[in-house]
């Protein structure tokens, strides 16, 4: 693959490979660290069936346009007869500049880099609520989750489960974690018709903590964006800021760090309603509680799971029933904190 991947780079783009490696992400792509032979740094972005390079082509088209707003979002480079992504090379690719020397913010939410996460999203929303798709809308806010289609799955996956004639170690613990949720689907209800109207626009749509770029305690880059979609902004946010693996680095720390991600956000975004805002905590916590991923994975992808998976279903599943039992004492918080 990586013959056909430099041959498109330069048959499309006119840029000389001298080096193409594999990177070690990304599930619906495969990626590619390429050095071209002036020293510069390429990602390659390789798609993999020809039917979606018309949703791809549009998520690229939403990136460049919060690009070409201000911004922290790698420049795409188009091809030779200027298209963002190309499709009659040896592979579909899209072709973006390499932001060196980053990690993401998987788990890695501590100090500096909560209000430096919060201004940059502040900022990113407050350039798609621009976006010529759908601007910002208010609406009930107990629309943000499907439960009664949530549960249904749920009881789906608990009947699987009981059928299977063997049942591994993880696949008892996730038929036990599907019970605990369902017993807890009535707060979840309760929490839900107590939310105002909240807003909806165009976001990111996969705001999730491997998509954010971190250099330091600063955000280099925001990558891996979803076609155009009008979703929750409480909802973007809360993938983000809710993030299990942060929230169980400690409760002080996180309640603390999520409080300055927010009036980062706020202050990098004006226009933002507090509602959504004091709304995240609620809404990451029914949306982590009422989601089958990745519960559901021995089921219905078995082939997706590996050690890693499992030990983030565990986290998020531990983190959402503490972050339930809690809420109340979120919402005082970040009430004192937002203006």
């Amino acid at each position: 693959m990586t013959v056909r991947v430099a041959a498109t780079v330069a048959m499309a783009y006119g840029i000389r490979p001298a080096e193409v490696a594999q990177i070690p992400a990304g599930t619906n792509t495969r990626n590619y660290r390429v050095t071209d032979d002036g020293g510069g740094l390429w990602f390659a972005k390789v798609y993999r069936d020809h039917p979606t390079l018309e949703r791809e082509r549009s998520a690229v088209e939403l990136a460049e346009f919060a690009r070409e707003g201000g911004a922290l979002v790698p420049a795409v480079r188009r091809t030779r007869d200027g298209d963002l992504v190309e499709v009659r090379g040896p592979v579909p690719m899209s072709l973006w500049t390499l932001v060196p020397d980053v990690e993401t913010a998987e788990g890695t939410l501590t100090g500096g880099r909560w209000p430096a996460v919060g201004e940059a999203v502040g900022q990113l929303h407050r350039l798609l609520a621009g976006h010529p798709a759908a601007g910002p809308v208010l609406r009930p806010g107990a629309e943000v989750c499907d439960l009664p289609g949530n549960q249904a799955r749920f009881e789906r996956m608990i009947t699987a489960y009981g059928s299977m004639p063997e049942l591994g170690e993880f696949e008892v613990w996730a038929a036990e974690a599907c019970r605990e949720r369902l017993g807890v689907f009535g707060r979840l209800a309760k929490l839900l018709s107590a939310l105002t109207e909240l807003t909806v626009q165009v976001p990111h749509g996969d705001l999730a903590s491997p998509n954010v770029l971190l250099r330091g305690e600063k955000v280099a880059g925001i990558v891996d964006f979803q076609p155009p979609k009008v979703r929750y902004v409480a909802w973007e946010i809360a993938r983000i800021g809710c993030d299990p693996r942060s929230l169980l680095l400690g409760w002080d720390a996180w309640l603390s760090g999520l409080a300055r991600l927010l009036a980062a956000y706020q202050d990098a975004h004006p226009g933002a309603r507090r509602e959504d805002l004091l709304a995240t905590a609620v809404v990451g916590c029914v949306s982590m509680l009422a989601s089958t991923y990745p519960l559901a994975q021995p089921l219905d992808a078995p082939q997706e799971m590996t050690a890693s998976l499992e030990t983030y279903a565990r986290a998020r599943h531990e983190a959402a029933l503490m972050l339930l039992d809690r809420l109340d004492d979120v919402e005082e918080a970040l009430r004192d904190c937002l203006r």
